[in-house]
């Protein structure tokens, strides 16, 4: 049976009338629907005393080094006592010079003083008997000055005879170069058989022995560090030793933006100068926020941990991680002691999801060892 097409027109406009009603049904069940919550744990942040350990390397160096040279020049080395690494005391001999002419000089010096002592000798009885005529009359008062100024000169020829002996002596002691302080020979710079220059660099000593690690410190630990503050110092070459802060160098480098501790090793460390070595300095106890280390998420490269905030809604903050102890780690950002955390679970979530507590961890313990940066 055929249908007219008015009838037809109105039949199609029916069925788009009801179809559109089924689709804007649909919409408002959609949106009416719960937002879908996920099962998660959380821990509270804690501020809490943490031990905390600065870890800095650099070079081995001398605490202070000793050039030896020798004061007198032209004279030949006839024997070196000592080579590089050998321990020595203050006034012990290192290089010993030819002093032949020095020996052959003082011999003449002395015969010098003798004669000057002899002629003073003389001069001064001579004043004594001018001195005893005069008062009996029987001897002018010019005979009487001249005897004085005999005696005088005498006496002035006799201290110039014993100042060039004193001189020579000094000479001929420094034809013997002896270290001017205790330590450890670090460098040699003469042989047997050199004629040694005046003023000539002949040996380097490190006084007392003494080495210390320059650690490299950025400049945001820095003001953490004290003197004698302890530190355990490493290195391939001589294993672990421990060590102590000496000083802390007031200046900071205006490019790599690091300031130097000085650390005193102690003697038989095994180290030498030049050495790398690396510090890990304990600078005691400091307050820090702390949450379980599982809390740590990256988002965009970024480290942070998923605040639990109104409502059970989750807002993912940035932090900047530090030390660790155990299966804790300390923060620092915008995150506060006393909120929450999500910690199993946090991978999966996103800015602003619902989030439902399922078991709450305890708060984290405290850690019970110095951590490390």
């Amino acid at each position: 049976m055929a249908i007219a097409k008015p009838a037809l027109g109105m039949v199609l406009a029916v069925a788009a009338a009801l179809a559109l009603t089924g689709c804007g049904g649909g919409d408002n069940k959609d949106a009416a629907a719960p937002k879908s919550r996920q099962s998660v744990t959380a821990a509270t942040v804690v501020l809490t005393a943490l031990p905390r350990i600065v870890t800095a390397s650099g070079t081995v160096s001398a605490w202070e080094e000793v050039p030896v040279g020798a004061e007198a020049g032209g004279m030949e080395a006839t024997a070196v006592y000592v080579d590089e690494g050998s321990f020595v005391r203050q006034g012990q001999p290192l290089v010993q010079m030819n002093d032949a002419l020095l020996q052959a000089q003082m011999r003449q010096q002395q015969a010098a003083v003798q004669s000057a002592q002899a002629n003073l000798a003389r001069d001064q009885a001579a004043l004594a008997r001018a001195e005893e005529l005069r008062g009996r009359g029987f001897l002018s008062q010019a005979s009487l000055d001249t005897a004085l100024a005999n005696q005088r000169a005498s006496g002035a020829n006799l201290a110039s005879a014993e100042a060039g002996l004193s001189e020579i002596r000094t000479r001929l002691a420094q034809a013997t170069v002896r270290a001017p302080v205790s330590g450890q020979v670090i460098s040699r710079n003469v042989t047997r058989g050199q004629i040694v220059t005046a003023g000539t660099e002949l040996f380097r000593l490190v006084r007392d022995g003494r080495l210390e690690l320059d650690a490299q410190v950025p400049e945001t630990d820095l003001p953490l560090i004290r003197a004698g503050q302890t530190a355990l110092v490493t290195s391939e070459q001589s294993g672990r030793t421990n060590g102590t802060v000496r000083i802390v160098t007031p200046e900071v480098d205006g490019q790599t933006r690091l300031g130097v501790a000085r650390v005193t090793l102690p003697p038989g460390s095994g180290l030498k100068t030049g050495n790398f070595a690396r510090a890990e300095i304990d600078v005691g106890a400091l307050p820090a926020l702390v949450v379980p280390a599982a809390a740590i998420v990256f988002r965009e490269g970024k480290a942070g941990v998923y605040v639990i905030g109104r409502n059970d809604a989750v807002q993912f903050m940035p932090v900047v991680t530090g030390a660790r102890a155990d299966q804790t780690i300390a923060i620092s950002g915008g995150v506060q002691a006393g909120q929450r955390v999500v910690i199993n679970g946090a991978g999966f979530l996103g800015e602003g999801d619902l989030v439902t507590v399922v078991a709450a961890n305890p708060a984290p313990a405290r850690p019970a060892a110095p951590t490390r940066n």
